[in-house]
């Protein structure tokens, strides 16, 4: 996962300056190729190429997911961008359900060469679906209405403006921090499954494919959420997004201490539909609200902070689980989940998070700045908004 922080910036920069779907495809092209040479890993006897490779595949990842979601309102209506958005993302659960099943199952019969060829086909076919994509101004790069100047910018000052956009708006600053407060413990659950099957329940892979499944099944049921997106007022969305948030921690305290697998299982899956249905909402709320010029930059910054925040989370439990109990390691991961419905509860009542509205004037001064003034002009349009806006961001 560490390649993804490398790329995370300077994939956002990319994907707002450039034609989008053209990004995506070259990351396509990009992963196929790399997924092929992992048959080198076979034929050369050579394990120590599965590193290399592995690092550059997740490396150019972000320039497709980050990508993906950066052109779904352009070829989506209002009305249908709260099922795209679903679709998008139940369609990756399933898949990965699905796919690890069928990974194992054609690698014990036909062997890794087989597995990796077959990964490097999806890759293919996905450059060449994303290929037939069209959009009615006759391309995917940042709408000119609405794009900040970028000509001779350096691109770690166009990174540093849209961390400025992102803390100036306090609801997009609390949809990712709420992310990394969940990651804080969620993350974890990439461990403790496999100890849960493996040691707590005793019943080795059998279990854990049992809780991985329930887990997939349950994301994908909170992916019907999508069908509240549309109908919730701001102050509604945000309500819910607590409740789903402490559905979530509470089903996975539930699931840390229960004594039978069964149990288990009921409780993972209650607690993936309430991170699904957050995950569905706060993904709607982003498409709906960030301006395009800065979606590219937005997304990539979120995926990877979220993907810092899970590393820690999965390094963490792995270490303590040489000396705490397992059991004790799921409870306090569950807890640090938990704690994320609060901290949003709080904000919310305390008023820290209006209605999106800084934005249009954050781009028009941006507009005006000639490339050489553009640090400065960020950071004064920084500082008025961060000024307007200090009652309203989430700290």
């Amino acid at each position: 996962m560490l390649p993804t922080l490398l790329a995370g910036p300077m994939a956002g920069v990319a994907l707002d300056r450039c034609d989008r779907t053209r990004i995506m495809i070259a990351s396509d092209l990009v992963r196929a190729a790399t997924a092929l040479a992992f048959v080198l890993a076979l034929t050369h006897r050579r394990s120590w190429l599965l590193y290399p490779l592995s690092a550059l595949l997740t490396f150019a990842s972000p320039f497709f997911s980050s990508g993906r979601l950066a052109i779904l309102p352009r070829i989506t209506t209002p009305k249908e961008l709260h099922t795209a958005n679903a679709l998008t993302q139940t369609t990756a659960w399933l898949t990965l359900s699905i796919g690890t099943m069928l990974g194992g199952v054609s690698t014990m019969k036909f062997g890794y060469g087989c597995a990796f060829v077959a990964n490097t086909l999806s890759f293919v076919f996905s450059a060449w679906a994303v290929n037939g994509i069209r959009s009615s101004e006759g391309h995917f790069r940042a709408l000119a209405e609405s794009q900040v100047r970028q000509v001779g910018t350096p691109g770690w000052r166009e990174f540093l403006a849209s961390a400025g956009y992102i803390r100036a708006n306090s609801v997009i600053l609390a949809v990712g921090l709420a992310q990394i407060g969940w990651a804080s413990g969620g993350g974890a659950a990439q461990v403790l499954f496999t100890l849960y099957g493996e040691i707590v329940f005793k019943v080795g892979p059998a279990g854990i494919g049992l809780i991985w499944g329930a887990a997939g099944v349950g994301l994908v049921i909170g992916g019907l959420g999508h069908r509240l997106g549309a109908r919730l007022s701001l102050s509604d969305y945000k309500l819910a997004i607590a409740l789903a948030f402490f559905v979530d921690g509470s089903a996975y305290i539930a699931f840390a201490v229960m004594p039978v697998i069964s149990g288990a299982v009921v409780f993972i899956l209650l607690s993936r539909v309430g991170m699904g249905v957050c995950n569905v909402l706060n993904r709607t709320m982003l498409l709906t609200h960030v301006q395009d010029a800065f979606r590219g930059r937005v997304f990539s910054t979120f995926e990877t902070t979220l993907n810092s925040a899970m590393m820690a989370s999965l390094l963490g439990a792995g270490i303590a689980s040489n000396y705490f109990s397992i059991r004790g390691i799921g409870v306090v991961a569950s807890i640090l989940s938990t704690s994320t419905s609060i901290f949003w509860f709080l904000a919310d009542v305390t008023g820290r998070m209006p209605e999106p509205g800084l934005q249009a004037a954050w781009v028009d001064e941006m507009e005006l700045a000639e490339p050489g003034e553009c640090q400065d002009t960020c950071r004064r349009s920084w500082a008025r908004a961060a000024s307007s806006a200090s009652r309203a961001v989430w700290m």
